[in-house]
């Protein structure tokens, strides 16, 4: 591919993927006020703001009704949008689903990502079909408050860790109020050599919300392992994923995840921020 080529290719990719929100996981700044997040993320560029609403997030579960109003109002202030929120409700006799999904709603924001359910000891098929249930429940709260869930990929032992396991759950589920939060990285790890590929095929015409990650394989004593690294660093083929995202005219938000910040005083979270969000600018105008 020639330089012209390259430019023409990634002009077209910026022009198709305009609407999308680029989103910092608040998770990463844990420490920071709904203010001080409001303004560090306003400063580096983002557009929005993924909010944690789980235990030790930004809002607390239990204070949903009373903080999340309070988060919103700080962030739009600093001209950012919340167009999702990052809880760990596994079902919808949670007594935090209820407040937390009519609070959201309430507040306009129009994306929900649930928590996670692990495989057992029991059959794998018999436990799809204890998530599913699980699932309904909250697709029917999600529906009731007309708030959308995102289902997210998780590498391990996670129910839905290739997503066709979430296929087969959701499929029957109306689109408007149950759908797919896709994580290239999670499924590049689950896919290996083409399994991601064909995952991102299936997910897209179905698809709310994107997490961007990258990691390499790295072998120890133990074997091999997945290690989180900073964007277009590692193993995820990010120019052939944001290429079908805009053919697909994706518009979603797409959150920025900093997997490998561990032990990084805010300063420098703030620089590995700036590096990767100006790698994900090569491929996104938002």
């Amino acid at each position: 591919m020639t330089r012209r080529t390259f430019l023409a290719a990634s002009a077209a990719l910026m022009a198709d993927t305009k609407h999308s929100t680029l989103c910092m996981f608040s998770k990463h700044f844990p420490e920071l006020t709904f203010d001080e997040l409001g303004k560090t993320c306003r400063d580096l560029g983002f557009g929005g703001i993924d909010l944690t609403v789980r235990p030790k997030g930004h809002v607390l579960p239990e204070r949903v009704a009373e903080d999340l109003p309070r988060a919103v109002d700080a962030l739009r202030k600093a001209g950012l949008e919340v167009p999702m929120i990052t809880t760990e409700l596994t079902s919808a006799s949670d007594p935090a689903a209820g407040p937390t999904l009519k609070t959201a709603a309430r507040l306009g924001i129009p994306y929900f990502k649930p928590g996670y359910w692990r495989y057992n000891a029991v059959d794998p098929l018999t436990r799809i079909k204890e998530v599913a249930s699980d699932i309904r429940g909250l697709a029917a709260l999600a529906s009731d408050h007309k708030i959308t869930m995102g289902l997210h990929n998780h590498s391990g032992t996670y129910v839905g860790e290739a997503v066709w396991d979430t296929w087969d759950m959701i499929r029957d589920l109306d689109p408007r109020w149950t759908d797919f939060y896709y994580d290239p990285g999670h499924a590049a790890i689950e896919g290996a050599l083409g399994g991601h590929e064909i995952s991102q095929r299936l997910v897209t015409p179905r698809l709310k919300m994107v997490a961007m990650k990258d990691f390499y394989w790295q072998k120890d004593a133990t074997g091999w392992k997945s290690v989180w690294c900073p964007m277009g660093e590692g193993a995820v083929n990010w120019k052939q994923v944001f290429a079908d995202f805009a053919k697909a005219a994706y518009a979603g938000p797409l959150s920025l995840h900093l997997e490998y910040d561990g032990g990084m005083d805010v300063a420098t979270r703030v620089a590995a921020v700036r590096k990767d969000l100006a790698y994900i600018r090569t491929y996104v105008s938002a």
